[in-house]
């Protein structure tokens, strides 16, 4: 296969995962809404997003192993399909009347355990269908992908919530996944099947992504520094709705979460267009540096021009930290133990999610009564703390020489 056309079926691929962000990101919004209006919580609304983060995290490891033993395509068809199955769930229980909060814990827990096997055989796709010069704006497009359930989704969904309810933007996001499992169905037609690995155990081939990792100082130290990153972000990710639903209405939160979101499409577009030519390592610490500062100015003000302001400077600053910490990783791991090693990877930087996830909603709650200001401000208040302590960690990415050595590679 040349190289147009295996960066063709890449696009193609991309747009199935991009069309089913936006579903999810549909998804996900109208269910957080609907949370908070029922509970007024920021506690509720983060115990959901937990059980729809924790499948994949402690199956991304076992996840990537699979990638490296069977055919991908297939299992990304497996995952995007099955993983319906969770939000048909939600959908008929509240046909029937109403979805309590543990019925939504179950449905999302059930789609995202489908949803787990998808991303490590996706990285590992991009690896089988492009050259190594076509990473960098590989990686640009896939934060663009990424960003759309924050881009597009709010917006779309806070229109919808206006003249109807959470149940159109579930019948919606089912819908989306035939498209994605079409995609994945083409590109796995056009290049072929992977024949299954049965040479090695399958608890040794886990292992292995462990191995790969360790084999090289500066990547395991990446992964590290990405745990801490990632638990700031997620206390971000989980109080940036409370915060604005504490004194604004769900329209006016899809307005806000797609203006801020512009920042990284803008980023996205830049670097899907040009990608970076070099000093990865320099600007992975600069954007995750300035990435905490905006976090800081957007927990600050209750008025909506700073909010958007500083969110979408936020949201600029990630695609360059996503794009360095990618190549940096993609390019010191060998080609067939892509499978294994993302799926580690995966694994252990997200458990900052995990504990963001766990802890952020139940923080905000207290620091809100305690201090009696609400939900809202105490959600803002965890966001500057997490801000400042992202700012701080940033500086240490360009500290240790085995990080600068992996950017010769």
């Amino acid at each position: 296969m040349n190289e147009k056309r295996s960066f063709n079926k890449f696009l193609l691929l991309w747009a199935g995962e991009l069309v089913s962000s936006i579903g999810g990101g549909l998804t996900s919004f109208g269910l957080g809404v609907y949370i908070f209006q029922q509970t007024g919580s920021a506690a509720s609304m983060a115990l959901v997003t937990l059980l729809g983060f924790m499948p994949t995290l402690l199956l991304s490891v076992p996840a990537g192993v699979l990638a490296d033993r069977y055919d991908r395509r297939l299992l990304m068809m497996v995952g995007d399909g099955c993983s319906a199955l969770g939000i048909l769930y939600i959908l008929v229980c509240m046909m029937r009347g109403g979805a309590s909060l543990a019925q939504i814990c179950i449905g999302v827990f059930v789609s995202a355990v489908f949803s787990a096997l998808l991303e490590p055989a996706f990285r590992a796709t991009i690896t089988d269908l492009l050259t190594k010069e076509e990473y960098s704006r590989a990686s640009g497009l896939v934060s663009l992908a990424g960003s759309a359930r924050y881009l597009f989704s709010p917006v779309i969904a806070g229109f919808l919530l206006t003249v109807s309810d959470v149940k159109l933007l579930l019948v919606i996001d089912i819908c989306t996944f035939f498209l994605t499992v079409i995609s994945a169905a083409v590109v796995r037609k056009g290049i072929g099947s992977k024949a299954a690995e049965k040479k090695e155990a399958f608890l040794k081939s886990l292992g292995e992504g462990w191995r790969v990792l360790r084999a090289k100082k500066g990547v395991l130290i990446l992964v590290a520094l990405s745990s801490g990153i990632t638990l700031f972000m997620g206390m971000f990710q989980i109080l940036a709705e409370p915060l604005i639903l504490s004194f604004r209405d769900a329209k006016t939160l899809g307005v806000a979460e797609t203006v801020c979101a512009c920042g990284m499409l803008a980023s996205g577009l830049v670097l899907g267009i040009r990608g970076l030519k070099g000093r990865y390592v320099r600007t992975l610490g600069l954007s995750l540096m300035l990435a905490g500062l905006f976090m800081c100015g957007f927990g600050l003000f209750e008025n909506m021009i700073p909010i958007c302001v500083f969110g979408f400077m936020f949201f600029a600053a990630l695609p360059f930290a996503n794009n360095c910490l990618d190549y940096l990783m993609r390019t010191n791991i060998p080609d067939e133990a892509q499978g294994r090693a993302w799926g580690m990877i995966g694994f252990l930087s997200q458990i900052g999610y995990v504990v963001a996830y766990a802890v952020s909603g139940a923080l905000a709650d207290a620091i809100g009564r305690i201090g009696g200001i609400g939900v809202g401000r105490g959600a803002a208040w965890v966001i500057i703390a997490a801000g400042a302590a992202l700012a701080l960690i940033a500086s240490a990415v360009l500290l240790p020489k085995s990080i600068r050595e992996l950017e010769k590679q």
